[in-house]
């Protein structure tokens, strides 16, 4: 394959790599914000040829799954070593959706629905379902040791939902969780446990592709670099989120961070089109 022309700015190869440690650990869409905010501020990364940023958005991920899988390995090995066959089962049914959806119609998907348009539309549509998810009874929540194969199943449907650009596999999972009434220390696990697969796993994927696209040495520098970049805010905001993650996120905060850059995305395209 040959390898694809051109690279993005440093400085704006670094800037998104530090952007992909806190949102995707958080409910607002990593691959939303990696479209937006160059398309938003105007930067020069938004001319670069489909492949070259498709390229550098591998790089941003396989950095950041590998932070995870360093940081995150032995919480998550304990949780599913102490996991029941019934949690076992579950997350197992978790992570089919999403793997027969990848497979499918990550392509598709991303070449039809990865435009700002579409984007506002995920995360307006997330940032209704974490609301009504979130809103629920605080008294009599389901555990993590009460996950069972249905909740699994349900988990997995909203991973796959999350391929599409703006609605955020931690906020569809989280408030997948919920909606099963889970508590939000439950749900926290449930994410973690389901996402944690999906994120190691394309990242070996995506990594293994990467070594055969990389073009000259100022792509080679920018991948590297947006790599690294992606690497430690990841681990570094996964570290800081400990607490969170034990604890459990509400949903409301974040989604009206999502309704509000949405907004912004409506009134630029809205400019955009009256040529202002």
């Amino acid at each position: 394959m040959r390898p694809p022309e051109g690279a993005p700015a440093l400085s704006h190869a670094v800037a998104l790599g530090l952007l992909q440690g806190p949102t995707e650990l958080l409910p607002v869409s990593s691959s939303g914000h990696t479209t937006l905010i160059p398309w938003l501020a105007g930067w020069s990364y938004t001319a670069l040829d489909g492949d070259v940023r498709k390229t550098f958005e591998v790089a941003l991920h396989a950095g950041g799954g590998a932070a995870l899988a360093i940081d995150m390995r032995r919480e998550l090995w304990e949780r599913t070593r102490s996991a029941g066959p019934a949690q076992v089962l579950a997350l197992g049914l978790s992570l089919l959706p999403a793997a027969i959806v990848g497979v499918a119609l990550r392509e598709p998907i991303e070449r039809r629905l990865g435009g700002p348009r579409s984007i506002a539309a995920g995360l307006l549509a997330g940032s209704i379902a974490m609301t009504l998810a979130d809103a629920g009874p605080a008294g009599e929540e389901r555990s993590f040791d009460q996950l069972g194969p249905l909740d699994g199943l349900v988990v997995g449907l909203a991973q796959a939902a999350a391929l599409m650009p703006g609605v955020s596999r931690n906020g569809a999972t989280l408030a997948a969780a919920r909606a099963r009434g889970f508590s939000r220390p439950g749900s926290q696990a449930i994410s973690w446990a389901a996402a944690f697969p999906v994120i190691v796993g394309a990242s070996l994927l995506k990594g293994r592709r990467l070594s055969s696209r990389t073009g000259g040495r100022e792509a080679r520098t920018a991948l590297a670099a947006g790599a690294l970049s992606s690497f430690l805010s990841t681990l570094a905001s996964a570290r800081l989120m400990r607490r969170a993650r034990r604890d459990g996120l509400r949903l409301l905060p974040f989604a009206l961070y999502r309704c509000l850059l949405a907004g912004l995305v409506v009134i630029r395209l809205r400019r955009v089109g009256s040529g202002s």
